[in-house]
């Protein structure tokens, strides 16, 4: 009975001694593809943030451009405003010299017909 008894136990050590072999052999498993999955996150955040460093690249390019032709056009605008003023301007002077040559018109026709 010890003989099987010690059988027992030694096949028992072995089996334990497997078991505890699967077991380290399956932690170092997950352990690499932990690592793996690690590596992946980082590498798939960097390409995140990368393209969002980009994004924010282009659109501060898209804003300034639209900022320079908003003030162009704004120029632009403000030009055009004096522009109108002056032509303002110049037919209200215009109109007045036309009223005067039609006075002195009458005027002159009026003395021709006397």
């Amino acid at each position: 009975q010890l003989h099987q008894t010690m059988s027992e136990k030694n096949e028992l050590t072995k089996r334990l001694g497997m078991v505890q072999k699967e077991l380290q052999e399956k932690e170092s498993e997950m352990k690499r593809e932990i690592s793996e999955h690690k590596t992946r996150l980082l590498q798939a955040e960097k390409e995140h943030q990368d393209a969002l460093t980009e994004a924010n690249r282009k659109n501060e390019a898209e804003i300034e451009a639209c900022q320079d032709k908003m003030n162009s056009l704004e120029h632009f605008i403000s030009s055009q405003k004096l522009e109108i003023e002056h032509l303002k301007s110049n037919k209200e002077e215009l109109n007045n010299s036309l009223k005067e040559a039609k006075q002195t018109l009458g005027e002159l026709l009026k003395t021709k017909v006397r």
